[in-house]
């Protein structure tokens, strides 16, 4: 049977970036050896990385505009402690919009180098929605946003205007939709959404914004020692970073971000329709910052829980059940989710409905 997978993260990744991939480990390039075992600093996997990085401004339209791209270790995470470092001043402060769970670890992480100012949160909430009308400090060395909330399923639709750098968590749905990415002068994302597998962490940067903060950072969390080794500081993921390149070619021969957005707005139009049609379910966030990457609902009704789980992994479904802070069910549509599976979930829901 097919299987819909819906997890997110490590979630769905294209079929034939597996397939290239399962060759790639028995043998690379013809190479006789497996990418699991070459050299870093081989021709072949030096091609490699290059390409991804280059791909990766091109995919955002950053070629030629003075921005860099970066294949690291340690996830999303370690981008927490890695943004300040490499931003925050001698005694400076950085401001900060908490609208969810990984919003609120950066935050924490921030706190370590100096004043860290929450300009808004939707703690109160539950994060079921991401806050607006916030006044940015001007004064602040850089400002720290997350785009698209993996847990409460919501997603900034619109981001501020501001003379100090932006930072943007984009974990969850880098490579996804449309923005104007020159708006932003670093953005990070943990490869196991809509990338790869995880092992690796993209990081693209305005290079200009280095060097300015008066520290003494640590070589392996120095952004500029990174970009001057050409992601290669020191052993990189090869394999993820591998399956990353494929992930992006098959995304720029699928017609690039703009062709995936049509996707994605589809599969959750589709999905977020059921949702208020059906009498059994509401949706978890406020319906203006719903996401497009990650749905989170409930049934009205919890004591058809088990009819319904029972139904949907009968369909083949795999990944729905939702993140505890929220519960209910999270479905998690990346890029390379197709309608189709979409479909069989929306299918499950309106056979509940019929059957109860």
């Amino acid at each position: 049977m097919k299987k819909h997978n819906y997890s997110a993260g490590p979630c769905i990744l294209p079929q034939e970036v597996f397939e290239k991939s399962a060759q790639a480990i028995l043998d690379f390039n013809n190479s006789g050896l497996s990418i699991l075992e070459i050299s870093h600093r081989s021709k072949d996997f030096v091609a490699v990385m290059d390409e991804a990085r280059a791909l990766v401004l091109e995919l955002l339209g950053l070629e030629g505009k003075g921005y860099q791209a970066l294949f690291l270790a340690g996830g999303a995470s370690l981008e927490f402690l890695m943004v300040p470092y490499n931003l925050m001043k001698e005694n400076g402060k950085a401001a900060y919009l908490d609208s969810g769970t990984w919003a609120s670890a950066a935050i924490k992480e921030s706190k370590f180098f100096g004043e860290t100012v929450v300009v808004a949160s939707s703690k109160e909430q539950n994060y079921n929605n991401v806050p607006k009308g916030y006044t940015i400090p001007a004064d602040a060395d850089y400002f720290h946003c997350t785009s698209n909330n993996t847990i409460f399923g919501t997603q900034m639709k619109e981001f501020p205007t501001t003379n100090i750098p932006v930072v943007c968590d984009m974990s969850s749905d880098i490579f996804s939709r449309q923005l104007d990415f020159t708006k932003f002068d670093i953005i990070y994302a943990g490869a196991q959404k809509n990338m790869g597998p995880a092992g690796t962490t993209l990081v693209v940067i305005k290079e200009e914004i280095l060097g300015k903060n008066g520290r003494e950072i640590p070589s392996m969390l120095d952004y500029a020692k990174h970009i001057k080794a050409e992601s290669m500081y020191n052993t990189p993921p090869v394999f993820p970073v591998y399956a990353s390149l494929l992930t992006l070619q098959w995304l720029k021969k699928l017609g690039g971000i703009a062709a995936i957005e049509k996707i994605n707005n589809a599969k959750a139009e589709l999905l977020y329709n059921e949702i208020d049609r059906n009498p059994l379910f509401k949706g978890a966030a406020v319906v203006e910052d719903r996401s497009n990457m990650n749905a989170t609902f409930l049934l009205n009704n919890p004591e058809h829980a088990p009819i319904f789980d029972a139904m949907w992994k009968e369909a083949g479904i795999s990944g729905l059940p939702g993140h505890r802070s929220v519960g209910g069910y999270r479905a998690s549509m990346y890029n390379a989710m197709p309608i189709e599976s979409v479909q069989v979930l929306v299918d499950v829901m309106q056979a509940l409905e019929k059957a109860v």
